[in-house]
């Protein structure tokens, strides 16, 4: 007996019901994967950025007045060209660059061949005007005697009187005329006018000069002075007689005491700064002219910080042109740029006089791997010795 078609199993209404399990694992699978999302978003935005560790001590003013270094260079205090009052061919050079030289000496010859002419010449010249001379002279005692007797014109021994006037007169003129001959002879001979040092050679021999053109410098024994360039800065610190201290670098371990002698009025138009001529006191003979030195002030009095900042060379930085250094904030450990004032710079130091604060942190390696504002980790340097003052 076939059962009813109602109550047959129906393969088609057993295959409809399986998609309604579906969307539940689909939705399961879904909120998995956000939870799973928010939780990687979640572990990102928690992650901060370690501070940067950076090698800074506090610092301390040094407790010594500040003291400004500039370059300078060592200099005869005179020094001038040597050179022909008169033009021609130069024949002899009696000295070199280098010699040492005396008052009096000479040290070059231009050819005499000319001035010898005219030296004769003017001999000749006053030769006759002499002869001129006595004949006047000789007409005018005779027509003297005649005067007084009557015996002459009156107009005539007035021409007697105008011929010796004109005779004695050229006679004087002839004279002037052979001393200066004489000295145009003189000149080609070139003497020192003061004893000094060969300094430089501007002629050689066979070399045509003018009147005027330097052949020698001479740099004159005496005193020696050393000359820099000073700052605008610096001026109100620096004035005639004011000390320093010079160190040669050709004479390490040595330190010679200098007066200023002279500061220059008005700036150079290039570089913008004054020459400051020092006179050094009772210099040893090792020092020898040209040399490269090391001029010390004491700047105490010329506005800057009663006590500098010693600091290494590693932490100079610059903004702009300025010199600066990197400057831990307190609370925050946050970097800022400072710009300093440096008033001497050593082999391995900078002496620091405006700027900054007694125990202010200031970064002492990398200054170029570090940012404005940047959070940092202070650590002590690995050997604080290599950064002692």
């Amino acid at each position: 007996m076939n059962c009813p078609a109602s109550d047959a199993p129906n393969p088609a209404r057993t295959v409809s019901l399986r998609p309604a399990g579906r969307p539940r694992r689909y939705v399961l699978w879904a909120a998995a994967c956000c939870t799973l999302a928010l939780a990687a978003c979640h572990s990102r935005e928690a992650a901060a950025p370690a501070p940067k560790p950076v090698v800074a001590v506090a610092v301390h003013p040094d407790g010594r007045a500040p003291v400004a270094s500039l370059p300078g260079q060592v200099e005869a205090r005179y020094s001038t060209p040597l050179s022909f009052r008169v033009g021609g061919k130069i024949v002899d050079r009696l000295v070199r660059l280098g010699d040492t030289v005396k008052a009096g000496q000479i040290v070059a010859r231009l050819d005499p061949a000319d001035a010898q002419k005219n030296v004769s010449n003017a001999q000749a010249q006053l030769d006759a005007a002499q002869h001129r001379f006595v004949y006047a002279k000789q007409q005018l005692e005779r027509d003297r005697a005649q005067a007084q007797e009557n015996l002459i014109a009156p107009t005539q021994w007035e021409q007697t009187q105008d011929a010796y006037a004109a005779a004695a007169a050229q006679r004087d003129s002839a004279r002037a005329q052979l001393a200066l001959a004489a000295d145009q002879l003189r000149y080609a001979v070139l003497t020192a006018d003061h004893a000094g040092l060969i300094t430089a050679e501007d002629a050689d021999t066979g070399q045509n000069v003018a009147v005027g053109q330097a052949v020698y410098h001479l740099a004159w024994s005496g005193d020696v002075d050393v000359v820099c360039d000073a700052p605008e800065r610096l001026l109100s610190a620096l004035s005639v007689g004011h000390t320093a201290q010079v160190s040669l670098p050709a004479l390490p371990g040595k330190t010679f005491a200098a007066r200023v002698r002279e500061v220059a009025p008005a700036a150079d138009p290039q570089s913008r700064t004054y020459r400051v001529k020092l006179t050094l006191q009772s210099p040893p003979g090792a020092v020898r002219l040209g040399m490269t030195a090391d001029v010390a002030f004491n700047v105490a009095n010329g506005g800057s910080a009663a006590h500098p900042f010693t600091l290494p060379a590693t932490a100079l930085f610059h903004t702009s042109e300025r010199p600066a250094v990197w400057v831990v904030r307190a609370g925050s450990d946050t970097l800022e740029l400072r710009p300093i004032e440096v008033v001497r710079y050593d082999e391995r130091t900078v002496s620091v006089a405006t700027g900054l604060n007694d125990g202010e942190r200031v970064v002492l390696q990398g200054v170029h791997a570090v940012s404005a504002g940047e959070h940092v980790r202070v650590i002590a340097p690995l050997h604080p010795e290599d950064f002692a003052s």
